[in-house]
């Protein structure tokens, strides 16, 4: 059974949005849906001597924009961020290992929209952690006029028939499961527990970039945190 798994692409997000990916045979980009100013679309935290600090891409966008939508407002984010990551981590114990990845992969950003710009990265990030999964973008699925979870069982259902949608653990505040028996689709949820790793500080800090785990710990160790 197809098991497929939807959400925003959001920037260089945390260990779970890789955990999530890794158990899906199909992930979905849900790339047509409002541009939430404030959330991880745009932002995430990493650490910057030893505290949680937030890295920002500027963007230009307007009330309803959609992701796909929104421009990145400064050409050069890339580069400004590259040179934030090497003063935040250059003492972490696998830069001088990962540093020449994370250079290529920022450059081959391409400079068009939020939307293809993180789904690069997310893309690139998957590659390195040993995750080889068929991906697609929600504005190339015709879903017009729906919503809820009426949509995400009409992407399921066009991507596998009988498939499993897999859901972030907070969706079963939300979802209702008998309209996915309904039309055939299992619905399961995530359950990431995040593992705690050497930060270089005496207090770990759970839910920041998955850019953290890799630059202390190299591809491969990152990789075993969201193995299990």
């Amino acid at each position: 059974m197809t098991t497929v798994a939807i959400h925003q692409p959001n920037y260089a997000p945390w260990l779970g949005y890789f955990y999530k990916m890794a158990r899906a045979d199909i992930f979905v980009f849900l790339d047509d849906v409002q541009f939430s100013k404030g959330s991880y679309i745009n932002r995430v935290q990493i650490l910057w001597e030893g505290s949680p600090r937030w890295l920002t891409q500027p963007v230009s966008v307007s009330l309803g924009t959609a992701i796909s939508d929104v421009s990145v407002a400064q050409a050069d984010w890339a580069r400004t961020h590259l040179d934030t990551l090497r003063g935040a981590y250059r003492s972490a114990g696998a830069f001088e290992s990962v540093w020449p990845d994370m250079e290529a992969i920022y450059h081959a950003i391409p400079d068009s929209t939020l939307g293809g710009s993180n789904e690069t990265l997310i893309g690139a990030f998957a590659q390195k952690l040993g995750i080889q999964r068929k991906s697609v973008v929600s504005s190339s699925i015709e879903t017009a006029g729906l919503t809820g979870d009426d949509r995400l069982i009409s992407i399921v259902g066009q991507l596998a028939t009988e498939g499993t949608y897999l859901s972030g653990e907070g969706g079963g505040k939300y979802q209702n499961p008998d309209k996915f028996t309904a039309a055939g689709i299992a619905l399961e949820y995530v359950r990431f527990e995040h593992p705690v790793y050497d930060q270089g500080r005496q207090e770990f800090v759970p839910g920041l970039s998955v850019l953290d785990a890799v630059f202390h710990l190299g591809w491969d160790g990152a990789a075993g945190l969201i193995a299990n």
